[in-house]
């Protein structure tokens, strides 16, 4: 079995990973910030040290900003729910996940907010003044990926930081397809609001992730409760994270994913980055050589996330890639991979694609394979 779906979780984890979490619910299994006992501070130890890993990932300087959350799905509502107000103007992107999107719609409709979407080419470039040009003064915030999970193209965050900063907006990053990927400074990239998954790159498990906000920024509450510290407030406490990480949380996800963090920075983000650079090249030149391939994007083959999309003429992308599962034990993903609006821009919101995604685990013999099977159902179209 091949497994080429790693923009979806990746797989497989270190085996570091699964021994953590199975060690904290064997050895420690109490609450963390919940009681003073020997067990629930050595919860709070393991908590605090998966935070301060993800910081030193991120180069963040508090690890307290750092919140933890389900996934970036909920990190991203956390960060825009709790950012914007009544009749607020968002700027964001048309290549955007519905994470970002879905959120952006629904507080259109609920709180009246205009939403502009800058253009983005498939190599990942903005016109800068156009989106200078969209800036006003009720401009809350720029929200925008930093990687595309459709074509792989990352898309400029340093430069669009720069502008942000300039009018005084925050940015706020989707960074699901790069955390773990590639090397991210939050403050040379100047975010001031950063989602991420545990599950993709970051190499955790599913269930985990978070949000960073900025030393400058609050947010309101996305949920409301127990924190385990000053009960006797009726709202939810105004430092972080506590403010907003109410109820018990996934600890053994945590365990795992501080584990996961301690993985990547004994590989090294850099080593991990090159990796997946050499399958991407390889990939690409092994694609490009199989008749009726329709490859999307790729304008520069080893800049973007480990992501080649494609479709066979003639053939619906489920079908290709129910082929590769049964006939060739090759797992990819088909259809609009929850992105409706990166496949508009790329022109194939009406047929989806087939998506092959890298890790760093694959070898350049899943390629090999890939390649062999995608020819073999070529020919037979």
């Amino acid at each position: 079995m091949v497994y080429l779906d790693n923009a979806a979780t990746s797989f497989p984890k270190p085996d570091i990973v699964a021994d953590a979490m199975s060690g904290f619910i064997k050895d420690i299994g109490v609450n963390a910030g919940r009681g003073a006992y020997r067990q629930a501070l050595k919860a709070d130890e393991m908590v605090w040290r998966t935070r301060s890993k993800l910081a030193k990932l991120f180069n963040i300087n508090n690890p307290q900003r750092i919140i933890f959350a389900a996934n970036v799905t909920e990190a991203l509502n956390v960060a825009l729910k709790g950012l914007i107000v009544n009749g607020d103007h968002i700027i964001t992107t048309n290549m955007e996940h519905n994470a970002v999107w879905r959120p952006l719609k629904r507080l259109e409709r609920e709180r009246g907010i205009e939403v502009t979407a800058i253009p983005v080419s498939v190599s990942g470039e903005i016109d800068y003044q156009e989106l200078e040009r969209s800036i006003k003064a009720s401009t809350r915030c720029i929200a925008m990926l930093h990687g595309s999970n459709v074509i792989g193209n990352l898309l400029p965050v340093k430069s669009v930081g720069a502008i942000a900063r300039r009018h005084g907006v925050p940015l706020v990053v989707d960074a699901a397809q790069t955390a773990g990927c590639i090397p991210i400074d939050v403050a040379d990239l100047g975010i001031d609001i950063f989602a991420f998954t545990g599950h993709k790159g970051l190499l955790g498990p599913m269930g985990t992730g978070g949000l960073y906000v900025g030393d400058n920024l609050d947010l309101e509450p996305f949920k409301d409760g127990g924190t385990g510290g000053d009960s006797i407030l009726e709202t939810m406490p105004d430092y972080l994270p506590d403010r907003f990480e109410a109820g018990t949380q996934n600890l053994p996800g945590i365990a795992g994913l501080g584990a996961a963090a301690e993985y990547l920075l004994e590989q090294g983000i850099e080593n991990i980055r090159e990796h997946e650079r050499r399958l991407l090249a390889y990939a690409w030149e092994e694609l490009s050589n199989v008749k009726g391939l329709i490859l999307y994007g790729g304008h520069d083959k080893v800049a973007g996330v480990p992501v080649i999309t494609f479709n066979i003429a003639k053939l619906p992308a489920e079908e290709v890639a129910y082929a590769l599962d049964q006939a060739y034990g090759i797992m990819v993903r088909s259809g609009l991979h929850c992105a409706p609006q990166a496949h508009r821009t790329i022109g194939t919101e009406r047929v989806g694609t087939v998506r092959v995604s890298f890790g760093y685990f694959n070898k350049e013999q899943d390629i090999r394979q890939l390649a062999a099977a995608l020819n073999d159902i070529s020919k037979r179209v």
